[in-house]
């Protein structure tokens, strides 16, 4: 373990840099080029991953102007039962998921051919293909772009972790004190906003490569119209006799990963917990009646939410302007 920690950071100081470089003088596939609204989707080869965390510091520092920035001291929610979550503090934390680190890079020591190997593969939102965070946020802050893409619009959200709940993964994470609950009812609203990778759908906008994809220096993900990298991947998955994780999980997602050694036998050593999310079989957790029937209610209301906290907050920042210019 020792020489692989002492590769991975001479890698991370030297090859990171340089691929990094090199990266950004490829061209992009066209279906990110044109933005054209078609669905794209991540593939993620682990055995490519050496752990740098280039990628993890490429996502902090594109990402950075959409961090929150919170407000103290935050009031007191009621009932009581709402916990605080402030991470404000700790935005140095890279080991799990949090809303000022939208990517980490998960570790798993298993047995190949009667030796043990050590896997590191990076982890963030799966961007479902029917997402119940999206489906089922009754604010309507969360929802699927037509390229594929699932985020949540911060000036919207008010931090109720419905999404996290339903989120299979768990992925999304809350800030207190930040967010559109602070003016409407913030002793008993949301209790902040609720973050996670919006997988740089600005970059995208613009014909540009994710900042994670880009950074890495050794080609671990690839984007792309999502029938294309599925094929890909089932193409490496018979080549090495290895295993697909993510196509069919929760009825299917755009984060797409590879492996030589099976999911489940991965699942049973990566550290799992809050901000960790595990890598177990998931039904589709929209499939059932009952989440269609919610959702479908929820829809009507949810998109009036949004229209009404869209007009509130673009209100607010006109008469910030305005305050800005006396």
């Amino acid at each position: 373990m020792t020489k692989e920690i002492s590769r991975r950071s001479f890698l991370k100081g030297g090859l990171a840099a340089a691929g990094a470089v090199a990266a950004s003088s490829l061209p992009l596939p066209a279906a990110v080029k044109g933005a054209t609204g078609e669905e794209l989707a991540t593939l993620i080869d682990i055995r490519k991953c050496i752990g740098c965390e280039a990628c993890v510091e490429a996502c902090q520092e594109v990402n950075e102007p959409k961090f929150p920035e919170p407000k103290k001291p935050f009031p007191k929610m009621y009932p009581s039962r709402v916990k605080v979550s402030d991470w404000s503090d700790k935005r140095d934390v890279t080991d799990r998921l949090t809303p000022y680190n939208w990517v980490f890079i998960q570790e798993a020591t298993v047995t190949v051919n009667g030796e043990e190997e050590t896997f590191t593969f990076p982890r963030r939102c799966m961007h479902c293909q029917n997402p119940p965070c999206a489906d089922l946020c009754p604010w309507g802050a969360a929802r699927k772009l037509k390229n594929g893409i699932t985020r949540i619009d911060s000036d919207i959200c008010l931090g109720g972790s419905k999404c996290k709940a339903v989120c299979p993964w768990h992925i999304p994470q809350r800030q207190t004190g930040v967010g559109l609950y602070l003016d409407i009812l913030p002793n008993f609203a949301g209790n902040g906003v609720m973050y996670k990778c919006d997988r740089c759908y600005n970059r995208i906008e613009k014909g540009e490569i994710p900042a994670c994809i880009e950074a890495c220096p050794e080609g671990v993900q690839k984007i792309g119209p999502r029938d294309e990298i599925v094929k890909e991947a089932h193409a490496i998955a018979k080549e090495i006799n290895g295993y697909i994780y993510g196509e069919k999980e929760n009825g299917g997602t755009n984060t797409i990963y590879v492996s030589p050694v099976p999911f489940e036998e991965l699942n049973k050593t990566i550290e799992k917990g809050p901000g960790r999310p595990g890598l177990q079989p998931v039904k589709d957790s929209m499939a059932h009646a009952d989440n269609l029937a919610k959702a479908m209610i929820i829809a009507p209301v949810a998109g009036i939410a949004a229209a009404a906290g869209k007009f509130y907050s673009t209100s607010k920042k006109m008469t910030r302007s305005e305050e800005g210019k006396k």
